[in-house]
């Protein structure tokens, strides 16, 4: 795992060197191991190493070729690299899945991506044919952020480098500015900063460096779909033993470390069955960590803690109370790579992980999106039942939504009022609703300027369709949404920030595309997550599976009218200025905040802090 950087088209090769260094001291957090270059006309490339597999200095990258025509950088995880090295007749020099890629790429060129089983993102400069090859693993787990502007493309594993090269402008984009206050994100390939994207997952970006310019184009890959499976008519039985041997397969493949490495252990069923299975194939005890709290009543400790016990782990508790996280909130703040509405819960276990030693732990992230764990999958299966209600004419329709709304006002009954009042049902629209911060009027009240761009996530949602099974639909919806652009950019700022490596077994695509094709009879018969539970039953004793919803809820609300006041205040006054804003929006919703307006929760205050405070850090112009 580590972090990589490029420039390409830039002729002063000194000028090029003193960026590429700038960018990698950026990144050292993420490779505080090893940290390496490569100049040659037009291009440069940098490296950050946390060295994971192979820790001698036989890893350093940038990393050649044998016959020195092929240049790597690559951050990640190929989890398959001992199978295709025997696949492969190169004359390796390294025990280093890098090497491996360098392989692969020298007999299938582009066509290698299809044999790769693992989490990455990386660069290959051919010299021989002046090209660049940069990809990005199938899932989107490890992040890749380009600009291309000037004659110029640069690329890093994270945002922030960019903005210190130089080379990027400083300045908020619009578009991205109203994702943001929609869904407390920005979705790829959009980011915050006017002219950066991000490589989508599955794709590449093919360069060739034509009298030293960048000219480029972006290839997909990879879908979700691109494999089927008819399993319409197959047994449940058989469904569930095929799943129980991915899963095997996908926690197995992620335990090659030469490192040591544990779990995150909530005592939920995703983290829980994920530990269950490394205790069974691993053959050295597995370390798991939890986040307790002194809230007993709120605390998930005695599930992780009898899970532990269960599978003869080390288990390490983590005491928190809540004057511990808001001490370390500043911080998370800090290491914020891109503005999000989440991500301080996880800064705060990485830290502690990596504090007793640990380099790489596994994560229960991408179950409930996959096994349909979220409220969301049975509220869109009611939605579609319901879908006759919008023949209604939209009127009446709009009436029910305000008679809704002033029986019982609030954040679900406004979200309840707005799809009502769509022209017509759409699975995209209404899931996008569920998914929402601020809804239209609000971001209307918060932003100035001319009429709002259309909604980035609801068009994508209505180009992918629905063409099978409302669960998988939802399931494909919430990857490709909250999960890429908040769970996984998130654990990726949060967990490296601490140079800690995250793995998750429930993303291995071999797994994915085989869950997607289960119909939703099997998958979702009457309990949420039955399909991963009836496929692994030996390895959850009944109290975790039927235990109830827990997780404590930090006073975020007290510590915004509190501790955190001055902090909010000064950060909302920031975002009122320059014209972008209006003020008098900003200074209404703090006010109704304050004033416990139901329908102006929290959550819809942080991320406008998060946000003021993120573009402060990193001096970017609304």
């Amino acid at each position: 795992m580590c972090g990589i950087n490029g420039i390409l088209g830039l002729q002063e090769a000194g000028q090029a060197r003193e960026r590429i260094d700038k960018m990698n001291n950026t990144l050292q957090h993420r490779g505080p191991d090893d940290a390496g270059f490569f100049v040659e006309e037009c291009i440069a490339l940098g490296h950050r190493r946390l060295s994971i597999i192979d820790l001698s200095s036989a890893g350093h990258q940038p990393m050649l070729s044998h016959d020195g025509r092929y240049v790597l950088v690559f951050n990640g995880e190929i989890y398959n690299y001992r199978e295709l090295k025997k696949q492969l007749d190169y004359p390796y020099r390294t025990g280093t899945d890098t090497e491996v890629i360098l392989a692969a790429y020298a007999k299938w060129g582009e066509g290698c991506l299809e044999h790769m089983n693992g989490m990455f993102a990386f660069a290959l400069y051919d010299r021989e044919t002046k090209t660049v090859f940069i990809a990005r693993d199938r899932l989107g787990i490890k992040p890749l952020y380009f600009y291309s502007g000037q004659g110029l493309l640069s690329f890093s594993s994270e945002l922030r480098p960019l903005l210190q090269s130089g080379l990027v402008p400083k300045k908020a984009e619009r578009r991205a500015l109203v994702d943001y206050l929609r869904y407390q994100t920005v979705h790829a390939p959009d980011t915050i900063v006017e002219g950066v994207k991000m490589l989508m997952p599955g794709t590449f970006l093919r360069i060739g460096l034509t009298a030293g310019k960048p000219e480029w184009s972006i290839h997909r890959w990879w879908k979700a779909e691109a494999q089927q499976y008819q399993l319409n008519g197959t047994p449940a039985a058989e469904i569930h033993q095929e799943i129980r041997k991915r899963m095997y397969e996908a926690v197995e493949c992620r335990l090659v470390a030469d490192v040591p490495f544990g779990a995150f252990l909530s005592g939920g069923i995703d983290s829980s069955l994920v530990v269950g299975i490394m205790a069974e194939v691993s053959s050295r005890p597995v370390h798991t960590f939890n986040i307790s709290f002194a809230e007993e009543q709120f605390s998930e400790a005695r599930y992780a803690r009898q899970i532990a016990e269960k599978f003869k782990t080390e288990h390490k508790e983590i005491k928190l109370s809540p004057a511990d996280f808001l001490g370390l909130l500043p911080a998370a703040l800090q290491a914020m790579d891109h503005p999000s509405g989440d991500g301080p819960n996880t800064y705060v276990v990485s830290k502690a992980t990596k504090e007793v030693g640990i380099s790489m732990a596994l994560t229960g992230l991408g179950g409930d999106e996959l096994f349909a764990g979220y409220a969301v999958f049975r509220r869109m299966q009611r939605l579609e039942r319901l879908k006759g209600l919008w023949k209604l004419p939209v009127g009446v329709r709009k009436l029910a939504g305000e008679t809704l709304y002033k029986m019982k006002p609030g954040i679900a009954a406004g979200k309840i009022r707005a799809a009502l009042a769509a022209p017509a049902f759409s699975f995209g629209s209404n899931f996008a609703c569920t998914r929402r911060v601020f809804l239209e009027e609000q971001v209307q009240q918060l932003l100035a300027g001319a009429q709002l761009p259309a909604d980035a996530l609801t068009a994508s949602l209505e180009a992918e369709g629905v063409n099978n099974d409302i669960l998988s639909a939802t399931s494909r919806a919430e990857i490709g949404s909250y999960m890429q652009n908040v769970l996984l950019r998130d654990s990726d700022q949060m967990s490296m920030a601490h140079a800690l490596e995250l793995r998750v077994p429930f993303l291995d695509y071999r797994l994915v595309e085989y869950v997607l094709a289960v119909p939703d009879k099997i998958k979702y018969p009457h309990t949420k997550k039955k399909l991963l539970i009836d496929s692994l039953p030996h390895l959850l004793p009944d109290n975790i599976v039927n235990r109830p919803k827990m997780g404590f809820e930090f006073p975020w609300a007290h510590w915004l009218k509190g501790e955190l006041h001055d902090l909010a205040d000064h950060q909302l006054q920031q975002l009122a200025t320059g014209g972008v804003f209006k003020e008098e929006g900003i200074a209404r919703l703090w006010q109704q905040f304050k004033q416990g307006d139901p329908n102006v929760s929290y959550s819809r205050i942080w991320p406008l802090v998060v946000l003021s405070h993120w573009l402060e850090q990193n001096e970017v112009e609304l």
